[in-house]
């Protein structure tokens, strides 16, 4: 979804509020991870005292699969963003996000925010046993009996 911001941008106090989802379509082309829902956005550009901000939450549930015994589950996720976007910016920074001829891809930055926040690692409980290293069998289940040397 392109935000044009030139009216943000020229205006203090103006302000644009967010309210979308990103369809699973869109999300089709992201390797790696299984959406089971749209990407809700909501939010708002604002400008105050000059600045634009923006800034918004994303709620999103993923498919995931634990990482000690393999149980396919579905996670939900909530997740808050702010930022500073700019018109232009001299050099490389990435603590502002610059609006390209006055508007902003906001699809681009929601999946980026919310990939760089998901967990690196996901367990169906924190007390997750895995598999037997020997036979496999799913140790949250029943007790093997194989011995581990």
């Amino acid at each position: 979804m392109k935000i044009n911001l030139k009216q943000v941008f020229d205006i203090v106090g103006e302000s644009k509020d967010i309210d979308y989802s990103i369809t699973e379509d869109e999300l089709s082309d992201i390797r790696g991870f299984s959406f089971a829902s749209p990407v809700a956005v909501k939010g708002r550009v604002y400008n105050r005292a000059g600045v634009v901000y923006l800034e918004y939450s994303a709620d999103v549930t993923m498919s995931v699969t634990c990482d000690r015994c393999l149980r396919l589950m579905d996670r939900e996720y909530h997740f808050d963003f702010d930022h500073i976007v700019v018109p232009s910016i001299s050099g490389n920074n990435d603590d502002y996000i610059v609006a390209d001829g006055e508007s902003i891809e906001l699809n681009e930055i929601v999946l980026t925010d919310l990939l760089l926040q998901l967990p690196a690692k996901n367990l169906c409980r924190d007390d997750c046993k895995g598999l037997c290293m020997v036979c496999g069998c799913d140790l949250n289940e029943k007790q093997c009996n194989c011995t581990i040397n």
